[in-house]
This record gives structure tokens, sequence and C-alpha cells, in this order.
């Protein structure tokens, strides 16, 4: 249901190219891939076991307009063809940085990301500060499954999981340089002449 859901969010367009980043063992990749043969999908994953049942699942689904790419992002998305559309499911820690990437590389593209961890979910207002955008949404959604136990059907919540979707919209200005410049007007911490801290 939340995969359904982010795609949709995507809104996807006949030639997209689009970047699925953390693709896991690629369940969002290939449904994307499946959509039309007009559509070209770059599934970016770092783990090798995750990486081997990628290529099992693109072989079974006889998917030919996706490329798996074994690497790190966002270093791993410098050589790649530039993307039209990014799904977000996985950043290791380093949402920011990908997004700063996806930014240089196309300042007008389709983003949607998926949160679940705190950490990840704390980071979706500042992304949605620091980077221009627009048609920007944050929604949440709990699914629950029900499960027969016994004579009983009884319901089971999933995680929750929180979808942010958006525009970039260009400036002509990068924006990582616009938040710490903004960050050091509000009184954040900076470097003095020589190197000591200021406040």
């Amino acid at each position: 249901e939340v995969r359904e859901v982010s795609i949709c969010k995507l809104n996807l367009t006949q030639n997209a190219v689009v970047y699925d980043i953390g693709s896991g063992t690629g369940s969002v990749a290939v449904e994307i891939a499946g959509l039309s043969e007009t559509v070209h999908v770059y599934a970016i994953e770092r783990k090798p076991e995750a990486v081997e049942l990628l290529r099992k699942n693109r072989e079974h689904f006889h998917m030919d307009n996706m490329e798996i790419i074994e690497a790190l992002a966002p270093e791993g998305l410098e050589e790649l063809p530039v993307p039209t559309h990014a799904f977000i499911g996985g950043s290791g820690g380093r949402l920011m940085d990908i997004l700063q990437t996806l930014y240089r590389k196309n300042p007008h593209m389709r983003i949607v990301i998926n949160a679940i961890s705190m950490e990840t979910i704390a980071e979706l207002k500042e992304v949605l500060d620091t980077f221009p955008v627009e048609e920007e949404e944050i929604l949440q959604m709990q699914v629950s499954r029900v499960k027969k136990l016994l004579s009983y059907h009884l319901p089971q919540a999933e995680n929750p999981v929180w979808i942010c979707s958006f525009m970039f919209r260009e400036t002509g200005t990068d924006p990582m340089d616009n938040s710490k410049k903004t960050k050091q007007d509000a009184g954040e911490p900076g470097t003095g002449k020589n190197g000591e801290v200021q406040r």
C-alpha cells in the first residue's frame, strides 16, 4: 500500500529517468519499470546481498529498462544520466547530501522520500526549509492487516511511514550555501578569521 502511494506521488511521465535510491530488493524499481517500457529505472543499492536479490528480481520479471547500480549514494549518482524523478527509500544518514547532488543534476525534478526512523522524519522539515521546492506534501500512512487467530480475526498494525513529495524549483543558487548563511544569520556558531568558533 505504501509502495503504491509513493509511486503515485512520483507523477511519472513518459520517458522518465527514475533513480530508486536505497533500492533494497527492488520492489519499487521493479514496479516502476513495469509501468512502461519508455521509463528507465536506475536502482541504486550499496549492500551486496540486496544487490544480488535485485539482479534476481530483474531477471525474474524481465525488466530490460531497469539498471542496477551497486554503489553508495550520492557518490554513485554522479555518472548516471540526468534524472527526472527520484524515489528515496533509504539514505544511509546522508539525505541532505543526496538531495544536494540531485538538485545539481536537475533542479526541476520530482522527489518522493519515505521516512520510517525518527531521524529521517525529523530531517523532512530541514529538507523543505533548505531546498527551493513547490507542490510539497507530507503525509503519514499506517496500514492494519486483519489476521486470523483461532476463531477470531484480529487487526494488526504495520509500522507508520511518512511520505514526503515535492518538485525542485530552480533559483540559480546552491541551496546548501543559502542554508549555511541562514543558520549563521540566526546566530548559530560560525568560524572567525583565525578559525575560532564564534557565537
